[in-house]
Protein backbone atom coordinates (compact mmCIF):
# COMPACT_ATOMS: atom_id res chain seq x y z
CA UNK A 1 0.00 0.00 0.00
CA UNK A 2 2.88 2.53 -1.34
CA UNK A 3 3.62 5.36 1.07
CA UNK A 4 2.17 4.44 4.00
CA UNK A 5 4.28 1.02 4.46
CA UNK A 6 0.69 -0.81 5.16
CA UNK A 7 1.55 -4.48 4.35
CA UNK A 8 -0.34 -7.18 3.63
CA UNK A 9 -0.09 -8.54 6.81
CA UNK A 10 -1.09 -5.59 7.92
CA UNK A 11 -4.40 -6.00 5.98
CA UNK A 12 -4.96 -9.11 7.10
CA UNK A 13 -4.48 -8.31 11.04
CA UNK A 14 -6.63 -4.95 10.60
CA UNK A 15 -9.47 -7.68 8.99
CA UNK A 16 -9.45 -9.51 12.05
CA UNK A 17 -9.57 -5.99 14.40
CA UNK A 18 -12.78 -5.51 12.47
CA UNK A 19 -14.92 -8.28 13.24
CA UNK A 20 -17.40 -8.20 15.61
CA UNK A 21 -16.68 -9.00 19.05
CA UNK A 22 -18.47 -11.25 21.86
CA UNK A 23 -20.42 -9.51 24.11
CA UNK A 24 -17.71 -9.90 27.46
CA UNK A 25 -16.49 -6.97 28.00
CA UNK A 26 -16.48 -6.80 31.88
CA UNK A 27 -18.61 -3.81 31.41
CA UNK A 28 -15.79 -1.68 29.79
CA UNK A 29 -15.37 0.28 26.84
CA UNK A 30 -13.99 -1.53 24.39
CA UNK A 31 -13.06 -5.15 24.96
CA UNK A 32 -9.58 -5.98 25.96
CA UNK A 33 -9.16 -8.66 23.53
CA UNK A 34 -10.06 -5.69 20.56
CA UNK A 35 -7.31 -3.31 22.91
CA UNK A 36 -4.56 -6.48 23.10
CA UNK A 37 -4.76 -6.69 18.85
CA UNK A 38 -4.09 -2.99 18.75
CA UNK A 39 -1.16 -2.73 21.12
CA UNK A 40 -0.20 -6.19 18.19
CA UNK A 41 -0.77 -4.05 15.40
CA UNK A 42 0.67 -0.68 16.62
CA UNK A 43 3.25 -1.19 19.15
CA UNK A 44 3.65 0.95 22.24
CA UNK A 45 4.76 0.82 25.57
CA UNK A 46 1.65 1.44 27.02
CA UNK A 47 -2.14 1.83 25.33
CA UNK A 48 -4.67 3.50 27.47
CA UNK A 49 -8.76 4.47 27.01
CA UNK A 50 -10.25 7.26 28.71
CA UNK A 51 -13.55 8.94 28.30
CA UNK A 52 -13.81 12.77 28.54
CA UNK A 53 -16.62 14.86 28.81
CA UNK A 54 -14.53 18.28 29.51
CA UNK A 55 -17.62 20.98 29.97
CA UNK A 56 -18.24 18.91 32.68
CA UNK A 57 -14.86 17.84 33.43
CA UNK A 58 -16.03 14.17 33.94
CA UNK A 59 -13.95 11.13 32.93
CA UNK A 60 -15.83 7.87 32.18
CA UNK A 61 -13.89 4.66 31.21
CA UNK A 62 -10.20 3.71 32.15
CA UNK A 63 -8.25 0.98 30.22
CA UNK A 64 -4.51 0.02 30.45
CA UNK A 65 -2.54 -1.95 28.80
CA UNK A 66 -0.46 -3.01 30.90
CA UNK A 67 -1.44 -1.43 33.93
CA UNK A 68 0.53 1.58 35.49
CA UNK A 69 1.54 1.20 39.34
CA UNK A 70 0.94 4.68 40.01
CA UNK A 71 0.17 4.73 43.30
CA UNK A 72 -2.79 7.37 45.02
CA UNK A 73 -1.07 10.40 45.60
CA UNK A 74 1.38 10.35 42.31
CA UNK A 75 -2.31 9.72 39.90
CA UNK A 76 -4.00 12.32 42.04
CA UNK A 77 -0.83 15.67 41.08
CA UNK A 78 -0.86 14.01 37.35
CA UNK A 79 -4.71 14.47 37.09
CA UNK A 80 -3.89 17.98 38.85
CA UNK A 81 -1.26 18.87 36.04
CA UNK A 82 -3.30 17.41 33.23
CA UNK A 83 -6.08 19.44 33.74
CA UNK A 84 -4.14 22.61 34.65
CA UNK A 85 -2.22 22.58 31.39
CA UNK A 86 -4.83 20.68 28.90
CA UNK A 87 -5.71 23.89 26.92
CA UNK A 88 -2.30 24.81 26.13
CA UNK A 89 -1.27 21.45 25.25
CA UNK A 90 -1.81 19.17 22.24
CA UNK A 91 -4.31 16.95 24.19
CA UNK A 92 -6.86 20.00 23.81
CA UNK A 93 -6.85 19.46 19.72
CA UNK A 94 -10.43 17.74 19.25
CA UNK A 95 -12.30 20.32 21.68
CA UNK A 96 -9.99 23.72 20.46
CA UNK A 97 -11.07 22.76 16.47
CA UNK A 98 -13.98 20.15 16.84
CA UNK A 99 -12.10 17.72 14.82
CA UNK A 100 -12.35 14.34 16.39
CA UNK A 101 -11.88 11.87 13.52
CA UNK A 102 -8.38 12.64 12.57
CA UNK A 103 -5.50 10.50 13.98
CA UNK A 104 -2.90 12.70 15.54
CA UNK A 105 0.62 12.46 16.58
CA UNK A 106 2.05 15.24 19.37
CA UNK A 107 4.85 16.02 16.66
CA UNK A 108 1.54 16.33 14.19
CA UNK A 109 0.54 19.54 16.41
CA UNK A 110 3.38 20.22 17.92
CA UNK A 111 7.51 21.07 17.43
CA UNK A 112 9.67 18.89 19.83
CA UNK A 113 11.33 22.05 21.09
CA UNK A 114 7.97 23.56 22.08
CA UNK A 115 6.09 20.20 23.66
CA UNK A 116 9.47 19.77 25.56
CA UNK A 117 9.16 23.40 26.98
CA UNK A 118 5.20 23.12 27.44
CA UNK A 119 3.54 22.77 31.37
CA UNK A 120 2.07 19.39 30.03
CA UNK A 121 5.45 17.65 28.91
CA UNK A 122 7.05 18.89 32.21
CA UNK A 123 4.43 17.90 34.62
CA UNK A 124 2.55 15.21 33.17
CA UNK A 125 4.11 13.50 29.99
CA UNK A 126 8.03 12.81 31.46
CA UNK A 127 6.73 12.34 35.11
CA UNK A 128 5.05 9.69 33.27
CA UNK A 129 7.93 8.35 30.37
CA UNK A 130 6.01 9.17 27.36
CA UNK A 131 8.06 11.14 24.74
CA UNK A 132 5.59 10.50 21.87
CA UNK A 133 1.64 9.89 21.52
CA UNK A 134 -0.66 9.00 18.77
CA UNK A 135 -4.16 9.78 19.41
CA UNK A 136 -7.71 8.39 18.25
CA UNK A 137 -10.73 9.95 19.46
CA UNK A 138 -14.28 8.65 19.24
CA UNK A 139 -17.47 10.01 19.45
CA UNK A 140 -19.17 9.74 22.55
CA UNK A 141 -22.56 11.58 22.66
CA UNK A 142 -22.29 15.11 23.02
CA UNK A 143 -20.33 17.99 22.19
CA UNK A 144 -16.66 17.60 23.77
CA UNK A 145 -17.56 14.22 25.19
CA UNK A 146 -15.08 11.44 23.65
CA UNK A 147 -13.49 8.21 23.91
CA UNK A 148 -9.69 8.40 23.27
CA UNK A 149 -7.27 5.44 22.83
CA UNK A 150 -3.61 7.08 23.46
CA UNK A 151 -0.68 4.75 22.14
CA UNK A 152 2.57 6.28 24.09
CA UNK A 153 6.33 5.47 23.79
CA UNK A 154 9.23 6.11 25.77
CA UNK A 155 12.41 7.83 24.24
CA UNK A 156 13.35 6.51 20.58
CA UNK A 157 10.98 6.08 17.40
CA UNK A 158 8.11 8.31 17.05
CA UNK A 159 4.97 6.94 15.75
CA UNK A 160 5.22 6.37 11.64
CA UNK A 161 3.13 7.36 9.13
CA UNK A 162 2.29 3.50 8.98
CA UNK A 163 0.80 3.63 11.93
CA UNK A 164 -1.53 7.09 11.65
CA UNK A 165 -2.91 5.22 8.62
CA UNK A 166 -3.58 1.97 10.21
CA UNK A 167 -5.77 4.00 12.55
CA UNK A 168 -7.85 5.78 10.37
CA UNK A 169 -8.27 3.17 8.26
CA UNK A 170 -9.81 1.41 12.10
CA UNK A 171 -11.14 4.06 13.44
CA UNK A 172 -14.80 3.40 12.07
CA UNK A 173 -14.76 0.43 13.33
CA UNK A 174 -13.38 0.94 16.95
CA UNK A 175 -16.14 3.51 16.83
CA UNK A 176 -18.80 0.91 15.69
CA UNK A 177 -17.09 -1.49 18.77
CA UNK A 178 -17.81 1.65 21.30
CA UNK A 179 -21.21 1.83 20.07
CA UNK A 180 -21.79 -1.84 20.54
CA UNK A 181 -20.20 -2.18 24.12
CA UNK A 182 -22.73 0.96 25.14
CA UNK A 183 -25.54 -0.38 23.32
CA UNK A 184 -24.94 -3.80 25.58
CA UNK A 185 -24.43 -1.64 28.64
CA UNK A 186 -27.31 0.62 28.41
CA UNK A 187 -29.63 0.02 25.49
CA UNK A 188 -29.12 1.62 22.42
CA UNK A 189 -27.07 5.27 22.42
CA UNK A 190 -29.60 8.28 22.37
CA UNK A 191 -29.21 10.40 19.39
CA UNK A 192 -27.99 13.95 19.58
CA UNK A 193 -30.73 16.53 19.18
CA UNK A 194 -29.29 17.62 15.86
CA UNK A 195 -29.01 13.68 15.17
CA UNK A 196 -32.56 13.56 15.93
CA UNK A 197 -33.49 16.67 13.66
CA UNK A 198 -31.94 15.30 11.21
CA UNK A 199 -33.67 11.85 11.34
CA UNK A 200 -36.94 13.33 11.28
CA UNK A 201 -36.01 14.70 7.80
CA UNK A 202 -34.91 11.62 6.16
CA UNK A 203 -38.22 10.40 7.91
CA UNK A 204 -40.06 12.93 5.59
CA UNK A 205 -38.20 11.95 2.57
CA UNK A 206 -35.66 14.50 2.35
CA UNK A 207 -32.43 13.94 0.81
CA UNK A 208 -28.97 14.85 1.84
CA UNK A 209 -28.92 17.82 -0.56
CA UNK A 210 -32.52 19.08 1.14
CA UNK A 211 -31.33 18.55 4.12
CA UNK A 212 -28.36 20.41 4.11
CA UNK A 213 -29.95 23.67 2.71
CA UNK A 214 -32.11 23.79 5.38
CA UNK A 215 -30.18 23.49 8.18
CA UNK A 216 -27.30 25.55 6.21
CA UNK A 217 -24.59 23.11 6.45
CA UNK A 218 -22.40 20.76 3.95
CA UNK A 219 -23.93 18.35 2.27
CA UNK A 220 -20.26 16.44 3.47
CA UNK A 221 -21.62 17.69 7.27
CA UNK A 222 -24.88 15.49 6.98
CA UNK A 223 -23.48 12.98 5.88
CA UNK A 224 -21.07 12.21 8.52
CA UNK A 225 -23.97 12.77 11.07
CA UNK A 226 -25.86 10.16 9.38
CA UNK A 227 -23.04 7.84 9.29
CA UNK A 228 -23.00 8.64 13.47
CA UNK A 229 -26.62 8.07 13.29
CA UNK A 230 -26.20 4.86 11.85
CA UNK A 231 -23.54 3.49 14.22
CA UNK A 232 -25.14 4.66 17.55
CA UNK A 233 -28.36 2.69 16.11
CA UNK A 234 -26.50 -0.14 14.38
CA UNK A 235 -28.07 -0.22 11.13
CA UNK A 236 -26.53 0.54 7.75
CA UNK A 237 -29.64 2.13 5.83
CA UNK A 238 -31.74 5.12 5.87
CA UNK A 239 -34.50 3.15 6.19
CA UNK A 240 -33.49 0.82 8.69
CA UNK A 241 -32.53 3.77 10.64
CA UNK A 242 -35.99 5.81 10.61
CA UNK A 243 -37.54 1.87 11.27
CA UNK A 244 -35.03 1.66 14.39
CA UNK A 245 -35.75 4.86 16.45
CA UNK A 246 -38.33 3.57 19.60
CA UNK A 247 -40.78 5.35 20.59
CA UNK A 248 -41.14 5.94 16.51
CA UNK A 249 -41.29 9.71 15.00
Amino acid sequence: MGQTGISDLDVRRMLTIARTYGEDTDGEALPWELLHELKALVPCDMLSVSGQDTPRWEFFADQELPGHPWGDMEAVALGVAYREHYWDSTCSYPDRTGDIVSVTRTSDLAADRDHHQSGMYSDFDRPSGVEHEIRVCLDAGGPQRTLRLLFTRGPGSDFTDRDVAVLTLLRPHLQAAYVAAERRRRGLLPLTTRQREILQYVAAGYSNGQIARRLEVSEATVRKHLENIFARLEVTSRTAAVARLNPPL
